[in-house]
């Protein structure tokens, strides 16, 4: 069975138990800043298991793309050596919010696996939590499994419910035991059943697992004590890796064995020219390739920090993989076309994506090539000092220097039993802790913890409204009451407040009564449906219960929204102008600009400027009615909405059709196009490999920029008396009569170094058959200092010369010593003599050389001093 009918059996078993099909979500978790990336199925519904979240479903079954090589979920140093070990991986998942249990879990599992699937059940054995005798009673006499199959795991890490058998999200909050199923791969490979001491062998391998809310775990602060409370609402939370069934499946043991990676194995060999597809780099290649291009489809670029460093370490271990097989030309990027033959029908983003994942990987692969080159020579050099331990110093430098992610010269220490010195290399990584680049950081959210109502936003029809105040905050905690003078966070029940979301700064605006004035200066999220009202309460007590008007400050909001829904037009005008692989990655808008970074891998010219600008106000012209509708994710899309990088949408969205625009967006916009007023562009530029940033202003901010450059052109046409039609004519004949005024300068000053080395010729002091002079030249630029540094020597024969400037308080030097003479004085060691009396220091050929300082005060005595100094080289 190949992992294309795994994927569809699975989904299309659960959706026959009705179960609502879920679609991947993205490798970037939406609006999470608590994970660097999806690493299991249930991510996208954390906020439905915490209870801050509701879908219009209660059961639900995916197959999820993942990706643990960061942070706390780090596979990557195991790739290429292990059976099962990847950094791209798909987890096959199905789950319940407070519906089906325990016993439907366990039983379709089993129902899927030997029913469907087909495995033996004899090859099948079970664990479950030491005290969890509802799960054992299910798999012994209702699904029946031999007892001695399966084995009940208790607490082993010295705390309680510190089991592998029991899962919980955080150190307090929803947790429970889990089931796993495992599957005997049969006596001819070594290793023991779960819980045995063997238990880590290759022989009985875990491929699902049931994990069963149940509880509510709290802590007493004081005493440590871990009390469980069951939960209201129960749920269930299950995965499966699809490779390691399609292993089974397919009857091989290795994961890089299955259909799957088979075929990129033979694509790596191809592009690596390498006949030997057991080679352990071909692995590697094969699941970089996967890691690889979905994290670019998912919008994240190489880069220096967070995500995108991630990403550059796992394209360079992949690129120095290639290398041990001796292919140093670009090759990782040919793999792509591949990659959308196995799994572009299971997700229809990649093949949209693949020409933009085929250049950023190129660029990469490109920039790479040079550093891995110099940096094996560094670490060969290393090596050969020292073949068994490598030092940190030497490590920081491959890192700092040429790139070298520290798990790829771990990579190749270990390769070579060689050992590396971590500890060095991270004390290496504090002395430069400003500038190092350093990966895997990412920043976690500060929030506040809230349990009650969610917040209603009637911010799409009012701009004021009566509200409650539900809770409030000062300092991140939750209190009563909040003084006047306090800064604090107020939740309320209803608010027109836009929180912000989609690029979209939140609103400001005021909460007040009778008695009290609350500031607003920003409104963010503190859950999905739940907005916090940030600022300063300026007179008054606000204290939970009172009730308030909310006014949001209504020209900043038009102000904003002008520049959102411009970002909006600007998008469809971009991808028209440059191509359909423009797609949004990043944005920010607020009162001032719209800033908007894409994907395109050139500078957009002023000419495509003009004709995106073009676009936009004729669109602005039309006037055109904005358009808003609710309808679920699958139905946007196929009606052709735009979806953005880094979103995250529930199952039923809000559709924005604005002018010939249609993306799925929650922001708040205009009510017609000719709201927006005038559009202009005022910058565009490169921010990562492939991204580009344009800014944007709308309405009077764009009106003030187009008075502001029509003044600037009258004071220059002013300038040059010439009417402002004009003015490009006569810039080009000012520039061309400074043209001219520069080579008649270039003529002068030419005569007069030929006058200057005439009679500094004179000044010239015989020492020991060498005509040596050290002279100042007042005004002279580099130039003159070369032209009569030339004359000096054809006019003195056999000459150490040294000739110096000040400008701006900086000393220039130029020392020369004819070929005759060179055997007895170096020009380098010349110029350096003086440079270093004058604060610098300097070197070159030992024809010419050149230095400079910053010292004036100590050249007249340098300069008196280089007789002396010639005449000792003797």
């Amino acid at each position: 069975m190949n992992s294309a009918d795994i994927r569809d059996k699975f989904l299309t078993f659960f959706e026959s138990k009705d179960h609502t099909v879920v679609r991947s979500s993205s490798l970037v978790p939406g609006n999470d800043p608590t994970l660097l990336f999806t690493n299991s199925g249930m991510v996208q519904f954390k906020d439905v298991f915490l209870g801050t979240e509701k879908r219009n479903y209660v059961r639900a079954t995916s197959v999820q793309r993942c990706l643990r090589a960061g942070g706390k979920h780090n596979d990557l140093e195991n790739v290429g050596y292990t059976a099962r070990h990847h950094t791209f991986f798909e987890m096959l998942g199905n789950w319940s919010f407070g519906d089906y249990f325990k016993r439907d879990s366990l039983k379709w599992a089993y129902e899927l696996l030997t029913k469907v699937y087909g495995l033996p059940a004899e090859k099948l054995w079970a664990t479950v939590y030491e005290t969890d005798d509802e799960a054992y009673d299910i798999w012994v006499n209702e699904i029946g499994l031999p007892p001695e199959r399966v084995v009940r795991i208790g607490d082993n890490k010295g705390a309680p419910f510190a089991s592998d058998n029991f899962w919980q999200m955080a150190d307090t909050g929803p947790c429970g035991p889990c089931s796993e199923i495992f599957y005997d791969h049969g006596p001819e490979i070594w290793g023991g059943p779960p819980g045995s001491p063997d238990q880590d062998g290759d022989r009985y391998i875990e491929i699902w697992n049931n994990v069963f809310m149940q509880f509510d775990r709290q802590v007493d602060a004081k005493t440590g004590e871990v009390t469980l409370t069951p939960l209201p609402r129960q749920c269930v939370d299950t995965g499966m890796g699809l490779e390691r069934l399609a292993a089974i499946l397919q009857h091989v043991h290795s994961n890089y064995d299955i259909d799957l990676f088979q075929n990129l194995i033979k694509a790596a060999a191809r592009e690596t020219n390498v006949t030997d597809l057991t080679n352990n780099s071909l692995k590697v290649i094969a699941d970089h390739i996967r890691a690889c291009a979905f994290l670019i489809v998912d919008g994240v670029i190489p880069g220096n920090e967070g995500r995108g460093y991630v990403l550059r370490r796992i394209i360079r271990r992949a690129l120095r993989h290639g290398h041990k097989l001796e292919q140093t030309k670009p090759f990782f990027y040919k793999l792509v076309k591949d990659l959308v033959l196995e799994m572009g029908a299971a997700y229809p983003e990649l093949p949209e994506a693949a020409k933009r994942v085929e250049q950023t990987l190129q660029q990469e692969e490109e920039r790479f090539g040079e550093t891995l080159e110099n940096g094996m020579k560094i670490l060969e050099a290393a090596l050969t000092k020292n073949p068994k331990k490598l030092d940190g110093d030497t490590a920081f430098t491959l890192y700092d220097t040429f790139g070298f992610p520290l798990d790829l010269t771990a990579d190749i220490c270990r390769e070579r039993e060689v050992e590396l010195d971590e500890t060095g290399f991270e004390v290496a990584m504090k002395r430069q802790q400003e500038t190092s680049r350093a990966g895997g950081k990412f920043k976690m959210a500060a929030g506040v913890e809230y349990s009650g109502d969610k917040t209603t936003f009637v911010g799409y029809e009012a701009l004021v409204h009566d509200a409650k105040v539900l809770a409030l905050y000062v300092d991140g905690s939750a209190v009563q009451a909040v003084e006047a003078g306090q800064d604090a966070i107020v939740v309320l029940n209803t608010t027109p407040f836009y929180a912000e979301s989609g690029g979209q700064v939140g609103d400001a605006g005021v909460l007040e009564s009778a008695s009290s004035l609350f500031s607003v200066t920003d409104t963010l999220k503190i859950q999905a449906e739940v907005f916090g009202h940030h600022g300063r309460l300026e007179k008054g007590t606000l204290k939970i219960g009172d009730h308030l008007g909310a006014k949001v400050d209504t020209a900043r909001r038009a102000r904003t929204i002008r520049n959102h829904s411009a970002t909006h037009l600007m998008h469809k005008a971009l991808r028209e102008v440059l191509g359909t692989h423009v797609a949004q990655r990043g944005s920010l808008v607020d009162a001032d600009k719209t800033r908007f970074d894409f994907s395109h891998n050139a500078p957009v010219s002023a000419d495509q400027i003009r004709l995106i600008e073009d676009i936009v106000n004729r669109e602005v012209l039309e006037n055109i009615a904005t358009k808003a509708q609710l309808m679920s994710f699958d139905d946007a899309v196929a009606s052709g909405a735009m979806a953005l990088f880094g979103e995250k949408y529930g199952d039923e969205v809000r559709v924005l059709a604005i002018g010939t625009s249609t993306e799925l967006c929650g922001g708040i916009h205009v009510n017609r196009t000719g709201d927006i007023g005038l559009f202009k562009i005022v910058a565009e530029g490169g921010v990562a490999a492939g991204i580009r940033r344009i800014e944007a202003v709308t309405g009077l901010g764009a009106l003030a920029l187009v008075q502001n450059l029509s003044n600037r052109v009258t004071e220059a046409a002013t300038a040059l008396k010439a009417p402002p039609e004009e003015l490009t004519q006569r810039i080009g004949q000012v520039q061309d009569y400074v043209k001219s005024l520069e080579k008649e300068m270039a003529a002068l000053k030419s005569k007069i170094a030929a006058n200057q080395g005439d009679e500094l010729a004179n000044h010239a002091v015989n020492v020991n058959g060498i005509h040596v002079l050290a002279a100042m030249l007042e005004g002279a630029d580099s130039a003159t200092l070369r032209e009569t540094m030339d004359k000096l020597k054809d006019k003195l024969k056999t000459a150490a010369i040294v000739l110096a400037t000040v400008k701006d308080g900086k000393v220039s030097l130029i020392a020369g010593v004819t070929a005759d003479a060179i055997s007895r004085v170096k020009a380098g060691d010349l110029v350096n003599f003086v440079a270093q009396q004058v604060g610098g220091k300097g070197g070159g050929r030992p024809d010419m050389a050149q230095a400079g300082g910053t010292d004036p005060s100590g050249l007249a005595a340098a300069l008196q001093g280089v007789a002396a100094w010639v005449a000792a080289r003797d």
